[in-house]
């Protein structure tokens, strides 16, 4: 009889790149022990863990460690090979990988940190610039479920758990609209889609605790 394997995560439940890894783990149907970490205070696990960056997600897997979401990601995919999350086809993967880029680095930053310190003529040129970047996923899903096709995949989680799960939550706290079902009509479409996954549903954060915790880490961003 085969041991039982040690796969655990560790996750603020408000993190996007947290989220994610728990929908990658559901969606591939792997038992996984969660440890809920405090943004304030940090365990000393974490800590051990991870002493470069002292952030989540860190996944433990047979006593390794694995870091950074999308890194984790690949390796979920790679060590548990059913219902595959990363594209089959070269170019498509390479694709998803570019544009997961594309949301951890430049939607982020036009659409949160930088928005954060913005005054409210700031605030407008950046929700642009964000619909800009957006744009481009919009012109991906023409004619999709999801990103990954007829079922869920690495730039669904990466791009769900970060802009409509996320950074939507921020918008709402600051009262700004950056995207309209009028102007994103694919995005509208796939984030439905998306609410209708159960493994997806299960780890969306509750909306208004998680505008408010949106709201907090805009001060944060502010006061730093």
């Amino acid at each position: 009889m085969a041991e039982k394997e040690e796969v655990k995560l560790l996750g603020i439940w408000a993190s996007p790149f947290s989220r994610r890894i728990e929908m990658a783990l559901k969606l591939k149907g792997i038992p996984y022990d969660y440890v809920e970490e405090i943004l304030e205070h940090k365990s000393p696990l974490l800590l051990a863990l991870n002493p470069i960056h002292k952030k989540v997600p860190v996944l433990v897997h047979n006593g390794k460690t694995i870091l950074e979401s999308q890194v984790i990601l690949e390796y979920i995919d790679e060590t548990w090979k059913q219902n595959p999350i990363l594209p089959q086809d070269p170019y498509e993967r390479s694709k998803a990988r570019f544009l997961g880029k594309l949301v951890d680095e430049q939607i982020i930053t036009a659409g949160f940190v930088s928005m954060a310190r913005a005054d409210e003529k700031g605030r407008e040129a950046l929700a642009e610039q964000t619909r800009e970047l957006i744009m481009n996923l919009e012109k991906e899903l023409v004619g999709k479920d999801f990103f990954g096709g007829k079922s869920v995949g690495f730039l669904d989680l990466v791009a769900g758990s970060m802009i409509p799960f996320c950074l939507e939550r921020g918008w709402e706290g600051i009262g700004l609209k950056v995207i309209t079902e009028e102007k994103f009509p694919e995005y509208s479409r796939w984030v439905k889609n998306l609410e209708k996954v159960e493994a997806v549903k299960d780890c969306i954060p509750p909306r208004e605790k998680h505008v408010e915790h949106m709201n907090y880490m805009g001060e944060r961003i502010r006061s730093a």
